[in-house]
């Protein structure tokens, strides 16, 4: 909503502002139970990918409504209240431009490309990351192709993965490649696997983890598991592991997904008691497992300085080719920052690190 009352003094005349057309960008209805947050801390949790400060900025240019008031950043959210965030131009404006952003090119035909996604490489666009994403890079990529419309929502990422998640990500050059590709990810007939290092010795040496997930309503930016029966949101989930090496306090992970949820396999570990390492969103960047000593806790500090985000990375990926129908599998190698960070635990011996 503009507010049409404001204005300003130039050569001693008394001028109108003329109001600003504003377009709603992203819209949230907060839960019936919902215990009073600062807007700006409730709609980081909603969001990710976005920080405080940037909210805070939005709001006091008036682009955070609420109920279609503007409101200040320290508004406390209440039950069933209606927020919008609107921007002075149309969700459609904001465009994919191609930017020369390094890729990794695994494979690419006529219909695919490929991509070996670097971690801290937001996917896509959204808001407070407007540009420097994967898909910018894919524009760039294809800059020369006049068939490739790196705006056309009928094109491009099949399936994502989180910014601070390494790994294999698939994008359809035309129409009916995606909605191939599309098809065989909603009926669970592609496999992927993932190498995930977690806290913690994992027992068993393999085991399957079904639970249901959806947001956690104290905290927005999270998922957690839920009983179907509880939560009518809580979206079906399975993921099956197993142990690839053991190390003092961690373990090295393979998961399969069986379903495709939103911080599935970060979600489903912690669930089984084993948060990944370094996952800060989750509470896997302290020390969960291991000896309470300062040369300890400065080998894991050491650890998270050579792996700086969640130690996860999508290994593999196979699929039906949308033209040809060939099976097409790939694998990747581990990035640098996990493969160092496992070598720090190889070499970890608990005896040198007592005090």
């Amino acid at each position: 909503m503009e507010n049409t009352n404001n204005i300003y003094e130039e050569d001693d005349d008394l001028m109108l502002e003329q109001p600003r057309e504003r377009y709603e960008h992203y819209r949230f209805t907060v839960d019936k139970g919902q215990t009073m947050m600062r807007i700006d801390k409730y709609l980081v949790n909603c969001m990710g990918n976005v920080s405080r400060n940037r909210i805070q900025e939005a709001a006091d240019a008036e682009r955070i409504l609420v109920n279609d008031k503007p409101v200040k950043s320290n508004y406390k959210v209440k039950p069933l209240d209606v927020i919008s965030i609107v921007l002075d131009y149309p969700r459609s404006a904001v465009t994919i431009e191609p930017q020369d952003i390094p890729i990794e090119v695994v494979y690419e035909d006529d219909d695919i490309i490929l991509v070996n996604k670097q971690p801290n490489l937001v996917v896509h666009p959204g808001f407070g990351n407007f540009d420097g994403t994967l898909l910018n890079a894919v524009a760039w990529h294809m800059r020369h192709d006049p068939k490739f419309d790196a705006n056309n929502p009928h094109i491009g990422l099949v399936h994502r993965i989180d910014k601070d998640t390494s790994g294999l990500l698939l994008v359809a050059k035309n129409e009916d490649a995606k909605a191939n590709l599309a098809l065989q990810f909603f009926n669970k007939t592609t496999e992927r696997t993932y190498n995930a290092l977690v806290w913690g010795t994992v027992k068993e040496d393999q085991g399957t983890i079904v639970g249901a997930l959806a947001r956690d309503p104290r905290d927005r930016m999270l998922f957690t598991v839920f009983d179907e029966n509880e939560n009518p949101l809580a979206k079906h989930a399975v993921t099956h592991y197993k142990v690839i090496e053991r190390f003092a306090y961690c373990t090295l992970v393979e998961c399969k997904l069986e379903t495709g949820r939103t911080h599935q396999i970060r979600v489903h570990m912690k669930h089984i008691g084993h948060t990944l390492f370094n996952d800060d969103r989750y509470g896997g960047n302290e020390p969960l497992k291991g000896v309470p000593t300062a040369k300890y806790k400065q080998f894991v500090r050491n650890c998270f300085e050579v792996c700086p985000r969640q130690a996860l990375h999508a290994k593999t990926l196979g699929f039906k080719h949308p033209t040809t129908g060939e099976w097409m599998q790939f694998d990747s190698e581990l990035p640098a920052d996990i493969t160092a960070l496992l070598e720090k635990w190889r070499k970890y011996n608990p005896s040198n690190i007592l005090d």
